[in-house]
């Protein structure tokens, strides 16, 4: 199945695909509400907010396959984007990012390799896959700041190659 033909729920039980978002650059991430990471999602929503009217999009994936650290259900998860981090990205149902479990499209994320060539399971919250609109995507570790310079490049050249198709 193509990457971008995968079944996705939304937080509020809504079917859609990434073909939904097909000429836009998207940033998957599995967030989490009580992880030492948690204020990635300032930057997160910096950067929805910065590159949103030109194409771009973060995915938010609610995941509580690390150390328990979202434990509530989609209302507390919505409430706590919304009230503590202003958050107006779409956000997906809580998903299984490893194991027999996980989420089909995370079974085609962790085939991706990062920077230093290492693919498979997502290490922690946080972990970021860049999408571009012709397909290609770019995997950046938990501990890489959503506005690193390498994952702005990421974005850019997405917009980019949107621009151009």
């Amino acid at each position: 199945m193509e990457l971008r033909d995968i079944p996705l729920t939304t937080i509020d039980g809504d079917a859609v695909t990434l073909a939904d978002y097909a000429d836009e650059v998207v940033m998957v991430v599995n967030v989490a509400s009580k992880c030492g990471l948690t204020p990635q999602y300032t930057k997160l929503e910096e950067l929805q907010r910065e590159y949103g009217d030109r194409g771009f999009t973060v995915l938010g994936f609610p995941c509580n396959q690390f150390a328990g650290q979202e434990p509530g259900g989609a209302d507390d998860i919505k409430e706590f984007c919304s009230m503590t981090y202003g958050v107006s990205f779409p956000l997906m149902e809580k998903t299984k990012v490893n194991g027999r479990n996980r989420h089909p499209l995370y079974e085609v994320l962790t085939k991706v390799e990062d920077a230093r060539g290492k693919a498979g399971r997502v290490k922690w919250n946080f972990e970021k896959f860049v999408i571009q609109p012709g397909g290609e995507v770019f995997r950046f570790r938990p501990t890489t700041e959503p506005d690193a310079p390498e994952i702005i490049a990421a974005i850019e050249r997405g917009i980019s190659e949107r621009r151009a198709a």
